[in-house]
Formats: structure tokens, sequence, C-alpha cells
């Protein structure tokens, strides 16, 4: 008769913890800005209109709140760490745009039922420990024949495999879903049973000096290659330096030094019925 070993759940709160004191740490808004394009295509994919209620969730410094803002949408930016909420209402105030700035965590959003006209997510929901519960959440608060915006990194894309990268030096705690999965079709369909969720594959390309040049930046600014570079040693820490520079090395298509590296992703549109 054989035995299985039944693995203890996640614990999904603790690990929220830590991914709040990682995206904390650093800046991203440093990093942030320079995906500003990428709100402004989801918004024109989503079709936004002026005067529809918008809430954009784990919003950053607030690349797709400001895209939603400047089509005269009456937005709520939410994030779980207020300093990048603080980011987005400088920006906001520097482009004399009125828009709601609330701390909120994705998995419990402070919002009755059907709630907003358009609900939208640039890699911000994707990174959430119960990706259920947010999805649901996002649903929740959307009004019927709403739409759900999404930009989500892909598992083969340059981010998705910097993230397998530093799991190969740092494994994931067991149990826990890889945030690239929101960039599959399949886990998409799972997440929004029940709507009508269309994708299209895109392209963002990461402009750097050079290949150290983006690892400076994002071992500095952006959290959690900050704090992957921190549970190394010295070792560790020049391997993993190595392995990143090794894959920008493999994608880099700039042919002149600088770093010039595509990076897909997917443009998701969900429809609540």
């Amino acid at each position: 008769m054989s035995t299985e070993t039944i693995s203890a759940a996640p614990d999904l709160s603790a690990l929220k913890s830590r991914q709040q004191g990682a995206w904390s740490s650093g800046d991203y808004a440093v990093v942030g800005t320079t995906l500003q394009i990428v709100g402004e295509t989801l918004c024109e994919a989503m079709d936004l209109r002026s005067g529809q209620s918008v809430l954009d969730v784990a919003a950053g410094n607030g690349n797709a709140t400001l895209a939603a803002a400047r089509r005269w949408c009456d937005v709520t930016s939410t994030d779980y760490v207020p300093a990048l909420l603080d980011r987005g209402r400088v920006r906001a105030e520097a482009e004399r745009l009125q828009i709601t700035f609330t701390p909120a965590d994705a998995e419990n959003l402070p919002f009755p039922d059907a709630n907003f006209d358009a609900v939208i997510s640039t890699f911000g929901v994707m990174f959430t420990p119960d990706q259920d519960r947010a999805a649901a959440e996002m649903l929740r608060v959307c009004k019927p024949g709403g739409k759900i915006g999404l930009a989500n990194w892909t598992p083969d894309g340059f981010i998705g495999q910097v993230f397998k990268t530093i799991g190969s030096h740092l494994p994931p705690p067991a149990g826990v879903k890889s945030p690239a999965l929101w960039g599959t079709e399949d886990r998409l369909d799972a997440l929004f049973s029940g709507a009508s969720v269309t994708s299209a594959r895109r392209e963002f390309t990461f402009r750097y000096r050079s290949p150290k040049h983006w690892l400076e930046i994002f071992r500095t600014w952006y959290g959690p290659v900050l704090k992957a570079f921190a549970a190394l040693d010295a070792s560790g820490q020049a391997k993993l330096e190595a392995d990143l520079l090794a894959l920008i090395d493999r994608m880099n298509r700039s042919g002149d030094g600088t770093m010039v590296v595509p990076s897909a992703y997917l443009e998701v549109v969900v429809q609540r019925r």
C-alpha cells in the first residue's frame, strides 16, 4: 500500500506580508515610469469612455491610472504600498488630473459590488499570492457588462525569464502559483470563468544604457530583484548577476552596447456578463 506525502498549504498571509515588504523597498516608480505606454495602449484596447468610473488595482505609481484619467474617466487608484500612491499623486497633480488615491489590498477591495464601469491593472494584480481571490474581487466590483483590463508578463518573455532565473537561485515557496500564469490564456480562462476573455500578445521594449545599467536600476529600485540579491551571499550575488546578464545578452537586439530587449506580455480584456 503506497503512501502519499501531503504538503501543507502555503501561508498566503505571510507571503503577502513579505511581498508587501519587497514592493515597499527600493522605489518601483523609477522602473514603473518607463512602462507608461502599456497603460495607454490598454485603455485604448478597452475603449474607455469619458465619465466612466474606473478602478486601478495594484496601481503602483499610476501608469494606467493616469492613462484613464487623461481620457476624462473618474479614476480611483489603489495599491497596498502607500508610498507608490504618493508617487502617482505627484504625477496627477503635475498634470492637473482629478484622481482619488486609496490604499487597498487587491484581495480585499474596500468597494461595494458592481461599483465600477471598468477595472484595470498593469503588471500589478498578477503578483497577488491568492490569484483566485484577486480575480474574484475584480469581478465583484465591476458592473455587469463592464470590462476588466489587464497587462500581464508572459512566462516566456523577458520579465518572466527574469523571475525564473531568480527562482533558480532562490526557489519560491512550495505550493504558490507563479505570477506569470496570469500571462497565459488557460489560467485567465480559469480565473475569469463565466466571463468573456480576449487577449493579444504584445511587447514592451526595455531600453537602457547597457545591460549593466538595467541591472543597476533593478537591483537598486525594483523590490523583488533588490530583495533577491539581499538574500544571497557575495558568491550567490555574483552568480545571479552573471545569469541575469547572460539572459539579457541572449535577448538583446541593440547591436551597439546599449540594451534593447523586448518583453512579451498579454493585453487582456475581460467582459463581465
